[in-house]
């Protein structure tokens, strides 16, 4: 992979997205990984990007915290430029969760459509392992711990609107309908392009 590059996102409908990802165990390309997860989420203007987003079926996430929008009439700031926190989330294991919050939750590979019903738990412990496979924890809460809970689905093949109760996902699934069936079809483009350089 050599330098930072960005990748291209999968869209709704690829496959992908509903695997399972597979344990990382060779950590040699895993730096290299994460610094071009990071460039194509600051790309998009995301907060977490899950390694089945780019289609790698690793069990790999990254996130990032960022300091606030500059006010109006103030310049405008790179999203690189403005991160507080990041980190890069390996193998991960929710080993905790506690409290209910319902917050709005968007994502990369649905561009564009959100939920303000979201359910999650408001605190979280996850255990993890870093780029070069340290042991870590770390303990969230609140939106640190909905970017989590988020990202972690997709590890697990599961996608924020799955998380609504039955008759919102219903009424989500309905309301976007032609624009799921729109990504659909460009997911498949994709792969066909993507089987035609193979």
């Amino acid at each position: 992979m050599g330098v930072a590059e960005v990748l291209p996102i999968r869209l709704y409908g690829d496959p992908i997205l509903r695997k399972k990802a597979r344990p990382v165990e060779d950590f040699s390309e895993i730096p290299e990984i994460a610094a071009s997860m990071f460039e194509t989420m600051f790309e998009a203007g995301g907060v977490g990007l899950a390694g089945p987003q780019v289609g790698l079926q690793k069990r790999i996430f990254v996130a990032a915290l960022y300091h606030d929008e500059p006010e109006e009439g103030e310049e405008e700031i790179p999203l690189k430029a403005r991160v507080k926190d990041q980190y890069v989330l390996v193998n991960p294991r929710i080993t905790f969760a506690e409290g209910e919050a319902v917050g709005t939750e968007g994502c990369l590979s649905l561009p564009g459509l959100y939920s303000d019903e979201v359910p999650r738990n408001f605190r979280v412990r996850v255990e993890y392992q870093d780029e070069h496979g340290e042991p870590k924890v770390l303990e969230a809460e609140d939106y640190l711990a909905r970017i989590i809970q988020h990202e972690f689905d997709h590890l697990e093949g599961v996608l924020f609107f799955d998380r609504l109760p039955p008759e919102l996902r219903r009424q989500f699934l309905e309301e976007n309908r032609a624009e799921l069936a729109r990504m659909q079809r460009e997911a498949k483009a994709f792969l066909r392009e993507l089987a035609g350089k193979r």
